[in-house]
């Protein structure tokens, strides 16, 4: 049984010792608190030691633009930066800038393509790593995406050399592209 000072120390009775010897796939390590033994890819959980390894030390802090990068969130360290710089990137609801250190329990919301990555940080990474070790690292909160449109071939399309086309033609293709209303040519708003 742990006393009360290994818990405040992290000892190896601890909560948190527990959290992460499971996290890191030890069943053994975590106590009676493990309800079966979990299915882990030892490949992941040799990853996921290496990116523990070459992370920061206790009390060393990591910046928000590496952070994203490391997670995969952001393509490149710059496109990291440059988002923390145009205002997408913010921390427990705070905007940044790239040089924000990152805490484990920040809400990280990235927004990104017209949607907006909502992650909850588990894990203080520095080095980029592997997509499954990456989703180790945090909690993903975010809606689904936004369902992408099929592509649609751009109507009214012409052959070449069919010359101009006549009245009744173009009012054909602005109907098909939207552009009047039930036959009525829309408010041009001058």
């Amino acid at each position: 049984m742990a006393s009360e000072a290994d818990e405040e120390k992290g000892g190896p009775g601890s909560a948190e010792h527990r959290q992460v010897a499971t996290e890191a796939g030890d069943p053994m390590a975590a106590g009676s608190e493990a309800a079966g033994p979990e299915v882990v890819d030892p490949k992941i959980v040799a990853a996921i030691a290496a990116a523990e390894a070459a992370g920061p030390a206790d009390g060393v802090t990591v910046r928000i633009d590496s952070w994203i990068w490391a997670v995969r969130l952001a393509k490149t360290r710059s496109s990291g930066a440059a988002a923390c710089k145009g205002g997408h990137v913010q921390v427990n609801g705070v905007r940044v800038k790239p040089a924000h250190t990152v805490r484990i329990g920040d809400e990280v919301r990235v927004r990104q393509e017209g949607w907006e990555r909502i992650v909850i940080v588990k894990r203080l990474i520095r080095k980029r790593v592997g997509a499954p070790v990456a989703a180790q690292c945090y909690v993903d909160n975010s809606p689904p995406p936004p369902p992408r449109r099929p592509f649609a071939a751009p109507a009214g399309i012409r052959d070449r050399g069919t010359g101009r086309p006549t009245k009744r033609d173009r009012r054909d293709m602005e109907r098909l592209r939207g552009l009047t209303e039930g036959g009525k040519p829309r408010p041009s708003g001058r």
